[in-house]
């Protein structure tokens, strides 16, 4: 009868390198993801400005006061809305375009960088 084969688990050196891979990712998310969830509530406050018909918003100014107060409410404070948002009046539209880049160190001079780009146009509520 031949012998059983053996069996064999990762060895201490695979094991390590495994838990350097997913600690590395875990770090890299944990850096990146809630550049993410704030971009998408950004996207969110200015997509429901159309169909927010009680804004009242009929300038610039009304639509940057109107977001910012958005910002507030979901607590993005690292955000400069005058950077970040181009914003003009075309007869009944806002044509609005959010472009913005956020950089997050990871290893020594290596950093994550997130870049949003989008153009929105919206009619005035």
């Amino acid at each position: 009868m031949p012998p059983a084969p053996s069996q064999r688990g990762f060895s201490l050196l695979g094991t390590l390198l495994m838990l350097a891979v997913v600690v590395f990712l875990a770090t890299t998310g944990a850096r990146i993801v809630p550049h993410y969830i704030d971009y998408r509530a950004l996207d969110k406050i200015i997509t429901s400005i159309e169909a927010e018909r009680g804004a009242g918003l009929s300038s610039v100014r009304d639509f940057y006061d109107y977001v910012g107060k958005g910002l507030a409410v979901n607590r993005i404070k690292d955000l400069d809305l005058e950077r970040a948002l181009a914003v003009r009046v075309e007869g009944e539209h806002f044509l609005i375009r959010l472009n913005y880049e956020k950089r997050e160190p990871l290893i020594g001079n290596l950093d994550l960088v997130a870049n949003f780009d989008k153009e929105y146009r919206l009619r005035m509520p």
